[in-house]
């Protein structure tokens, strides 16, 4: 039985997805991996609409990391046509669902074209006030990091900047994510737990979920039984519980 949807006061600000098991749901179906990604994509739009419908303020898809470049050149070209398509077709019920879409991470390797529709999805949603999308696309963490700290060098180099005065917050607002906050959940699929270079500093007090269920077959009852769960911990962010300190 699936569980009601949280109330808004109940639902993380942000969740996050690592969106992994397509090969393997290809894999068990004696099928090309490329029919595993296909199915994947329709996952996303499930988890989308999912999270428009039930008011979910920022969601963010781990769809393609800077470690991907290296699978064979089939499966990479194929990625790259299944963004084609969803950035084509999707855009436009994005515009029309007040969702705000942003992608994050390298704009250096992927074709000229694929930026050309990163850079027209970004500027037709830019002044909607719905959901934040967040595709984080040949992205990596470490280079992320990295990134922020060479920057905030160069400022201190020049004198700009005193390393003193560097903060957590100021080196938050160097990283790709900025303005949105620290994802409160991040989800899994497909069974595998760790983070696989995705957040890392954002992730620093994130409650981990991860589930079997591959990619593919995750559905939209699935994300609402995360939410739902996720309203049932506790965090504590360091500190203890005040019956604790009774």
């Amino acid at each position: 039985m699936t569980s009601p949807v949280p109330a808004k006061a109940d639902l993380p600000r942000h969740v996050a997805i690592i969106m992994d098991g397509n090969g393997r749901w290809a894999r068990k179906r004696h099928l090309p991996r490329a029919a595993g990604h296909v199915a994947g994509v329709s996952a996303v739009r499930a988890v989308v609409r999912a999270a428009i419908d039930i008011g979910l303020e920022n969601l963010t898809l781990y769809a393609f990391s800077s470690e991907n470049w290296k699978r064979p050149p089939t499966e990479v070209n194929h990625l790259m046509g299944l963004f084609r398509s969803y950035f084509r077709d999707d855009v436009n019920e994005l515009v029309a669902r007040n969702v705000r879409m942003r992608i994050i991470g390298s704009r250096a390797r992927a074709d000229s074209d694929i930026l050309g529709m990163i850079e027209d999805g970004e500027r037709r949603t830019a002044t909607n006030t719905g959901c934040n999308l967040t595709f984080a696309f040949d992205y990596g963490a470490q280079e992320e990091i990295m990134a922020a700290a060479r920057a905030m060098a160069e400022e201190a180099r020049r004198g700009e900047l005193d390393p003193a005065a560097i903060t957590p917050e100021l080196f938050a607002s160097k990283l790709l994510t900025h303005g949105l906050p620290d994802p409160d959940l991040i989800i899994r699929t497909s069974g595998e737990r760790r983070l696989s270079n995705f957040l890392l500093w954002q992730a620093a007090y994130a409650e981990l979920m991860f589930v079997d269920t591959l990619w593919p077959d995750f559905t939209r009852a699935q994300f609402v039984d995360a939410l739902q769960c996720f309203g049932q911990r506790e965090r504590r962010f360091g500190t203890v519980a005040p019956e604790a300190v009774a």
